[in-house]
């Protein structure tokens, strides 16, 4: 059994924390950064994990790709996120690389890369604070709590999250229309495509547009990429796609 770290997250953090701003007037403001402090901060974090699942020797840590494939699907997709990485944050991943297994796979975020091995290689432990990882089936710790996600509990989370959209990511669902709200519709009218399609619809907004929801919305598994190739499979649902609860 493995921990698959969604290291994007604390290294940003760590890094970010460890900047510090030097103002020295006449509009130059320089802000530095102690490599070992944000390292050490990082260090903190993986230890932490482990030790709540009293130790672990097998840790995979895991990173976006500078590129992303869901640009293709939204080109502002993330465009509010156009921030720098934090000082520091290429180095320590350099180092993290000497220490542990690091996986990135080109055009695919942190969550795709361990959506795609926890359910190539089932077993594995995911840790994230990230509720898109709900969508994918296994052991999920929100560094709060462990749950077991069912993989028709996922199926259902990626049809709520395609309707509510997500303001973080950049892509908007359907107006008026949040998790609470999405649940109930589901909950209500069925677990199903034509839910969510009708749903688009009754706010003017076309089959298109909900498509490209429940895409940049699906965190990708083993079976949504194509692994010779090397590039993920957008989902496509059938006219009749239902989750039987």
């Amino acid at each position: 059994m493995k921990l698959l770290i969604d290291a994007d997250f604390t290294v940003y953090k760590c890094c970010a924390a460890a900047e510090t701003e030097i103002d020295f007037g006449d509009d130059v403001i320089v802000v530095t950064s102690k490599f070992s402090e944000a390292y050490a901060c990082v260090m903190r974090e993986i230890k932490k994990i482990q030790r709540h699942f009293g130790s672990f020797d097998d840790i995979i840590l895991f990173f976006s790709s500078p590129d992303n494939f869901r640009k293709k699907i939204q080109g502002d997709y993330k465009g509010h996120r156009n921030r720098k990485k934090p000082c520091a944050y290429k180095r320590v991943i350099n180092k993290l690389k000497t220490e542990f297994e690091v996986i990135t796979m080109p055009t695919l975020e942190a969550d795709d890369a361990m959506g795609i091995y926890a359910t190539k290689y089932p077993g594995n432990i995911i840790v994230s604070p990230d509720k898109d990882m709900r969508q994918i089936p296994g052991m999920l710790y929100n560094l709060e709590e462990s749950t077991l996600i069912k993989p028709e509990e996922g199926a259902k989370w990626h049809l709520v999250q395609s309707a509510a959209g997500d303001n973080t990511d950049g892509y908007s669902g359907i107006p008026g229309i949040g998790i609470k709200r999405a649940t109930q519709m589901f909950e209500e009218k069925g677990w199903s495509w034509k839910t969510l399609r009708d749903a688009f619809k009754e706010k003017g907004l076309s089959e298109d547009i909900a498509l490209m929801n429940a895409r940049l919305a699906k965190i990708l598994t083993t079976d949504d990429y194509d692994h010779e190739k090397g590039e993920p499979v957008l989902w496509s649902p059938k006219a009749d796609y239902c989750i039987n609860s």
